[in-house]
This record gives structure tokens, sequence and C-alpha cells, in this order.
């Protein structure tokens, strides 16, 4: 099954704080006057200019054992190989905020406004993460609707993309082929890079809790600047329960 789904600028707003956070402020010391202002001027940009779209289709087990193993590039300590063979279901996803706030960023810091260009910034680039959300929880929701896992118990889903965990940026060349994320604007540059700059891609996996547990320790895991990991493993233990 694929699908195509159109957002609003609002259902993608990310939160303040997640904003914060991504700009190293998170805690609970107020923020300046300043940077409140700048923060309620890019939230309100987003909300005039972003435009959410995604797809999401269905792959087989096979199917993606090829978009995973891409140009053979991947490192032999991916989780993700020995993640996917044991999952109920798997879709590929991408999405996007649209071109608009990629050029008016850009805009932002050819007029030298800085400041308001990496606050910008911030909030599109959590905009694209929540926009990932919307579309998992779109997934997952219809996946449980047509009662496809097969298994009973605690369940979990959890996306993976190229250039994280040792999947390399390379696997996105697959993915698009088996995607086509071109119908909803999303290209890919030939560094793997892609376009417009705020989108995101890579694969949902929907199986029992356990499989997607691996202590991040990996020879890759030095050179993550996110570290984002520890939060999803954390999360996996409210998984929902399925009863058939």
């Amino acid at each position: 099954m694929r699908t195509i789904a159109r957002f609003s600028p609002t259902d993608c707003l990310p939160a303040r704080s997640a904003v914060l956070a991504a700009e190293g402020m998170a805690g609970s010391s107020p923020v300046s006057a300043v940077t409140e202002g700048l923060l309620m001027r890019a939230m309100s940009m987003f909300s005039e200019q972003a435009a959410p779209i995604g797809v999401c289709a269905d792959i087989g087990i096979p199917e993606f054992s090829e978009v995973f193993a891409g140009e053979r590039q991947n490192d032999p300590e991916a989780p993700l190989g020995d993640i996917f063979p044991k999952a109920d279901k798997l879709a590929l996803f991408a999405g996007t905020v649209g071109p608009e706030l990629a050029r008016q960023i850009a805009d932002l810091f050819q007029q030298h406004e800085y400041a308001l260009g990496y606050v910008l910034d911030a909030v599109a680039s959590c905009g694209t993460e929540r926009l990932a959300d919307l579309l998992q929880a779109a997934w997952e929701s219809a996946a449980i609707s047509r009662r496809q896992a097969s298994s009973v118990g605690r369940i979990a889903v959890l996306p993976y993309s190229p250039g994280y965990c040792g999947w390399h940026v390379s696997g996105q060349r697959r993915l698009f082929e088996y995607l086509k994320p071109e119908e909803i604007g999303i290209t890919l540059r030939e560094s793997c890079l892609m376009e417009p700059l705020k989108s995101v891609s890579g694969v949902f996996i929907l199986g029992p809790g356990a499989i997607h547990q691996f202590n991040p320790t990996f020879s890759f895991c030095s050179e993550c600047r996110t570290r984002t990991c520890r939060a999803r493993l954390a999360a996996i233990s409210k998984g929902v329960t399925w009863n058939y």
C-alpha cells in the first residue's frame, strides 16, 4: 500500500521546547526577550511558508533487504541489518515541509539576518521531525486497523534513516528508486542530500520492542552528532499492546 498525505503547517509546528533544545537552550531557565521575539517570528514564518507533505509505502523484508544493501557501503555493525529481518511490517517513507523555508533561511543569511536565520533553521528542522512523527502515526494507525502484525504483546514502531547508525547515506538512492518521492517534490542530489533540504526519509519498522534494542557503542557512534537513539530506546518500554 502506498499513500500520500498532506498536513497543515499548524500540524507540523514544533513545540517551543523542542526548538530551544535544538538550539542548545534546553532547561527551565527563561530565555531573553530577544530570543523569545526571534522564536515567535520564526514560528510565524513557518506557519506561513511550510507546505508539509509525505509519502509512505509498505515494503516486504526481501525487497527491503535490497534497499538496505544499497551500494554495499553499510557498516558491518549496522544494527538495522539485524533488526529488519525480525520485523512484522516495514514501510519506506519520505516527507518535506517544502522548499520555501529553505529559500527564506538562505535569504536571511544573505541579508545578514543571522540570528533569525539560525532560529528559523531550527524551527524548520524540528518541524520536519514533527512531520516524520505524523507520518509514522498515520502508518501505524493504518497497520493497527488492518491488523497485519503477527506479534502479540508489546510492540514498537521506530524509524531508521540512511546516514545514521551505520546505514550509509548512499542507501538513499535505492530508497528513492523504490519509493519515488519525486512525486511529492523531493529529489536527490549527487551527494545523496535531499532537496528540499528540510526533508526526511527512511524506513518504519514495526515489531516486538525487543528487536529494536541495541547498545549504542559501535565504532560509528562516536561520529554521531544527535545521539537521539538513547531517547528512542528508552521510549520502547512504552510500546502499546495489541490483543488479537
